[in-house]
């Protein structure tokens, strides 16, 4: 017994409702490539002959199907070039369904599917099947027995995965078709689609389940079954835009979850509804079109998706255009096409300077445009009309007419203004004036304003009022871009320009001008070298007087008649002044007429100075110097000429001794190297004491007559080492000294050297002298503005009623310490530590006071507890616990008088202790006191 899955259609209205051709409507749409459906049904007579083309499928690459190549997978049935299905070998004659694949490739990698259903139109396995048909699927089978369908239930092949069967020619089985799904249903939820069945439920029980995207996998339970009846159910509304196709498969197992029957496919596709509105791209869509175009000008293109099935007329989408703002000149000046949504012209009329702009509302409608089931959209389209030269520039007056002075350039002199009708600032409203006549020099050119469009008239070569008193001109004026095609000038693109030459006063002028003329130099004061006269152009004027003067003359040797400008010397004329350059000599004159106003002009006079033989040849070197000994002078003094003239009057030169002095030629010789060149040098076996030489020579150039210059040059003759070059005492004797004054020079030097040392050694020693014993010095030989007293001690005794006890160091400082901050007495001790001076002797030794003094201001300035510099510092506090007594107690132990001459050993600056040691010794007890 046969297992197969028996598919049982239990939902027939879907069926019924489905249209049979979905995929065949023509898509009127943009190209989209491969086959016209996805899944195609074909129903033929029950014998097929070999070679019968059965059915046609449509394919479309988009690029002209060339190099298509289509491809079936099963051999039986093949796929002509043209899309015809083919049956090629035996045994098509399809006792059971066929469904197979066809795949069409192209020149490109891309692959298109589809799957092709061959079926009889009157099955046999529904007559000769062994398995009970329900009455609910003889009635479907009627149903679709009525309408060509295929049968509702449908045989795969193979066999059970427990059948033992041997070895036999497997069946083919019933196609099953796609199940087709609404979407955006109602429901009620869940919605049943079909009913899945074994004809081995009878003996066992089966349980059914379904796998795949919407049932196990995401999104999931979408889908479910009833595991034991087999009804397949949809459990929500599907969203075609989401997803348009579901793939499953139908799994049957026993109670233990042994597979029973092989799993079938599923296909469930999900039915278009006409849910999505078309949208447009842009809500603005912005295009342009030129004025004056033709009907059926392309214009610009507006698009609209819509969500929906394309191959459907849900997704079809038409447009038109529902209203125009301006009506001008006429309602309807465009069109759209209502397949691509191109907007074209439709009518004659557009014109930029009359409607600038359109504004165009275009609704977009699916269904195929039907209005009263498709749903719309609208966008704007702002059509801009662009400009074109359709309207030539013109003058604004046939005539124009300015005036302009002689000699000027650049200078405006007329405005020409022009309208156009174009686009301001375009190249079609652009102004482009041009002189055709009554300017054959060049002397105008117009140029035109950016701004304003027009024309400024302007002189860029001067003007002569003698030579013309008016121009008139011929101007037309165009535009930078052509005119468009038809259109032609208009008569106002011409017009007279009349131009007046204003007279001035010019300056007179040199006809030659630099003037040049020869002349050699040396030419005496008063010659007259030319006449240098000017020319006044205002001659059609009252005769003008012109007056001549010099502007510049850098020597001052030229002079010029106020009258007729004829030039005469006033010195001679010097080719090899400094002023001359190039041999040739520049001045310059000015020339004033008497007009109003004055005018004035310059001309310059350039002479060409001849040169004459009149400076003498002058010897170079004017120094030099020679070894005493011939043998060792190998080259001698070379010696040369300069000479301030040109050739011929200057080399080659003629270098001569003198034959006075007689000594000359006798010791020295003179050699010939070339024309400018000779050899001064000893004569052979000559010797001369070293020493400085001066040596005549006359030297003459080449000119007619020649001159000649007795120059004089020293030779310093000295003694030579091995290379020939002067030693340094050689070099000394040379110039004048012998050995022994060189070597008192010498000694003088060092004595010299010696004094100055000594010299320093004394005054660093009373240096030193004098700030060991600065300390006591004679207030009558101290020169500073100060006044020192030191033996002022008071009225003695008498006098001090005062505490003395102040003196003494106190016992306890808290008095001192608790005292705020601020000012003190000076008879305080500082609270500052005592610093520590290092232990003297009792009597120190007079001679050390001045070092005792010195240390303690060193200890003062390196003490870090002393006060400032700027601080008060108390000098009168002598500590505590003397253990000398008072001095008020001392009383003098001599009875005899004392000698104090020892005083006057302690130096001048105790001279004044031993001159008041003098007195009595009473007197002088008093004084300690």
């Amino acid at each position: 017994m046969r297992t197969d899955f028996a598919l049982v259609l239990t939902a027939a209205l879907l069926l019924d409702s489905f249209p049979r051709n979905n995929g065949e409507h023509a898509s009127r749409g943009p190209c989209r490539p491969g086959f016209s459906q996805s899944f195609y049904s074909v129903l033929i007579s029950r014998d097929v002959l070999q070679g019968q083309g059965i059915r046609k499928v449509k394919f479309d690459d988009c690029v002209g199907n060339e190099a298509v190549v289509f491809q079936s997978s099963d051999p039986i049935f093949g796929v002509r070039p043209d899309g015809s299905i083919v049956a090629q070998g035996e045994g098509a004659s399809l006792d059971e369904p066929v469904q197979f694949k066809l795949t069409a490739s192209g020149p490109s990698a891309h692959v298109w599917e589809t799957v092709v259903q061959l079926a009889l139109i009157d099955p046999p396995s529904l007559l000769q099947n062994g398995n009970e048909v329900t009455e609910e699927e003889g009635k479907v089978a009627e149903r679709k027995e009525a309408s060509q369908a295929p049968p509702p239930v449908i045989v795969f092949s193979g066999s059970s995965p427990n059948s033992s069967r041997g070895l036999r020619r497997q069946k083919r089985d019933w196609v099953i078709p796609p199940i087709n799904v609404a979407e955006n249903s109602r429901g009620p939820f869940p919605q049943m689609l079909v009913s899945i069945r074994s004809d081995q439920d009878k003996d066992i029980s089966i349980r059914y389940s379904i796998t795949g995207v919407g049932a196990d996998q995401p999104p999931n339970e979408v889908f479910n079954i009833d595991p034991v009846i087999g009804k397949m159910f949809v459990t929500k509304p599907l969203d075609r835009e989401h997803r348009s196709s579901y793939h499953l498969r139908a799994h049957a197992v026993d109670m233990n979850g042994n597979q029973v029957e092989n799993p079938i496919d599923l296909y469930i596709f999900v039915i278009d509804m006409n849910d999505n509105r078309p949208e447009f791209k842009n809500q603005v869509y912005n295009g342009s079109v030129d004025e004056g175009s033709k009907p059926g000008t392309y214009v610009m293109h507006v698009s609209a998706f819509d969500g929906d099935d394309n191959t459907t007329a849900n997704g079809m989408v038409r447009y038109r255009i529902l209203s125009q703002t301006p009506h001008s000149p006429i309602p309807n000046m465009f069109t759209i096409n209502s397949e691509t949504g191109d907007i074209v012209t439709v009518a004659p009329g557009l014109d930029r300077e009359k409607v600038s702009q359109y504004t165009i509302i275009v609704q977009a409608t699916d269904m195929e445009g039907n209005l009263n089931f498709g749903l719309s959209n609208t966008a704007t389209a702002i059509i801009t009309v662009s400009d074109i030269n359709d309207n030539p520039p013109m003058l604004t007056s046939r005539t124009f007419s300015g005036e302009v002075p002689e000699n000027r350039v650049d200078l405006a002199v007329a405005n020409l203004t022009a309208i156009d009708a174009d686009q301001p600032h375009s190249p079609n409203w652009n102004a482009i004036y041009r002189i055709i006549s009554g300017d054959p020099s060049g002397h105008f050119t117009i140029r035109t304003d950016p701004v304003t469009n027009d024309g400024i008239v302007t002189v860029v070569k001067p003007v002569d009022f003698e030579m013309n008193r008016a121009f008139m001109l011929t101007v037309v004026v165009s535009n930078q871009a052509h005119l468009a095609s038809g259109i032609q000038s208009s008569l106002q693109s011409t017009a007279g320009v009349t131009i007046s030459v204003q007279d001035v006063n010019e300056p007179p002028y040199f006809p030659t001008n630099p003037k040049h003329i020869r002349f050699e130099e040396g030419v005496p004061a008063g010659t007259s070298l030319t006449t240098f006269s000017a020319s006044d152009p205002d001659r059609l004027q009252m005769q003008q007087t012109i007056r001549y003067s010099k502007l510049n003359d850098p020597a001052d040797w030229l002079s010029i008649n106020r009258t007729n400008g004829q030039i005469v010397t006033t010195a001679m004329l010097d080719r090899e002044s400094v002023y001359v350059k190039n041999n040739i000599y520049e001045a310059t004159f000015l020339a004033a007429d008497n007009g109003s106003p004055p005018a004035s002009g310059t001309g310059t006079l350039q002479i060409y100075l001849i040169d004459i033989n009149d400076n003498p040849p002058a010897l170079i070197p004017r120094e030099s110097q020679i070894c005493e000994r011939v043998n060792k002078n190998v080259h001698g003094v070379n010696i040369t000429a300069a000479d301030a003239d040109t050739d011929p009057n200057a080399g080659p030169f003629v270098f001569e001794l003198p034959n006075f002095p007689s000594s000359i030629r006798r010791n020295w010789t003179i050699s010939r190297i070339s024309g400018n060149y000779a050899r001064l040098g000893l004569r052979y076996q000559i010797y001369l004491e070293p020493g400085v030489y001066e040596v005549p020579v006359i030297v003459s150039d080449s000119g007619n007559p020649p001159l000649s210059n007795r120059s004089v040059i020293k030779v310093k003759v000295c003694p030579c080492d091995e290379h020939g070059d002067c030693t340094t005492l050689g070099a000394v004797a040379a110039a004048g000294l012998g050995t022994g004054a060189i070597i008192s020079i010498l000694i003088c030097i060092i004595i010299l050297l010696c004094m100055v040392l000594l010299f320093v050694v004394w005054i660093k020693r009373r240096e030193k002298e004098r700030h060991t014993k600065q300390l006591l010095i004679d207030p009558e030989d101290d020169v500073r503005d100060n006044i020192l007293k030191y033996d002022e001690e008071g009225g003695g005794e008498e006098d001090q009623d005062y505490d003395l006890s102040q003196l003494q160091q106190p016992d306890s400082l808290e008095h001192i310490i608790s005292k705020p901050p601020g000012v003190r007495r000076v008879d305080e001790r500082p609270i500052i530590p005592e610093s520590q001076y290092p232990i003297r002797p009792v009597v120190p030794h007079p001679g050390d006071i001045g070092d005792f003094i010195h240390e303690g201001l060193r200890a003062a300035d390196n003490d870090p507890t002393a006060p400032p510099y700027d601080s008060l510092l108390v000098f009168d506090y002598e500590g505590s616990g003397s253990t000398a007594g008072s001095v008020s107690s001392l009383n003098s132990s001599s009875t005899g008088d004392q000698d104090y001459d020892y005083l006057n050993d302690w130096g001048p600056r105790f001279k004044k202790l031993a001159d008041m040691a003098v007195v009595a010794a009473g007197d002088v007890s008093a004084d300690f006191r």
